[in-house]
């Protein structure tokens, strides 16, 4: 069984509880991340949700998500997840937005409600989808995808678009997103971080 972080309203950790069995009508707060991968010509990986995803499937989205084991660092659990979600090797793995809460729900009433840690992440290699998890990937300019996100000309997952709006205030360019210190993660994410 695969346990995620349960957290509470000021980013502490309250508990634990199965990954299976958390995303529901009432999904409570827990512990999760988001990647956004670039390669050196600094193209942006986007990628598809597999059809059998429980939430938002079909939908393209930000390269990778998770949620990391209750006692694993989050860059630690970024790696891990790029490795087994795209099988790829990330090169560095970079806090940027550390804060980032998000709550969205399905017509069918099934929510996602994370506490949700963005980083920025490096890897050359080409993906490889585990089929259970992505069904499509594609390499974009960083610039086409903000612009066709913000216009409403790409569809994307919820927590994605609110991430690129927050991104997007960063700097237009990813390089110069700076890079946020682990002391400002919230308490959950810090525990294993020493």
């Amino acid at each position: 069984m695969e346990e995620v972080v349960l957290v509470d309203d000021n980013g502490n950790r309250v508990g634990t509880a199965d990954k299976a069995t958390v995303h529901h009508q009432e999904t409570p707060l827990h512990l999760a991340f988001s990647a956004y991968v670039f390669n050196s010509r600094g193209e942006f990986l986007i990628t598809r949700r597999a059809a059998t995803k429980k939430t938002w499937p079909h939908a393209w989205t930000n390269s990778c998500c998770g949620h990391p084991l209750p006692d694993e660092g989050l860059p630690a659990a970024v790696a891990r997840r790029l490795q087994d979600e795209l099988g790829l090797a990330s090169t560095a793995i970079d806090l940027v937005l550390p804060t980032f809460r998000y709550r969205a729900e399905m017509p069918n009433g099934v929510v996602e409600h994370e506490l949700c840690p963005v980083f920025r992440v490096r890897a050359d290699n080409t993906p490889e989808p585990d089929p259970s998890e992505v069904s499509d990937t594609l390499w974009l300019p960083w610039d086409a995808f903000v612009s066709g996100v913000l216009s409403g000309d790409l569809t994307i997952s919820p927590w994605c678009y609110e991430q690129v709006v927050a991104l997007s205030k960063l700097a237009d360019d990813p390089r110069d997103w700076n890079v946020a210190s682990t002391a400002d993660l919230p308490s959950a994410a810090r525990h294993t971080e020493r």
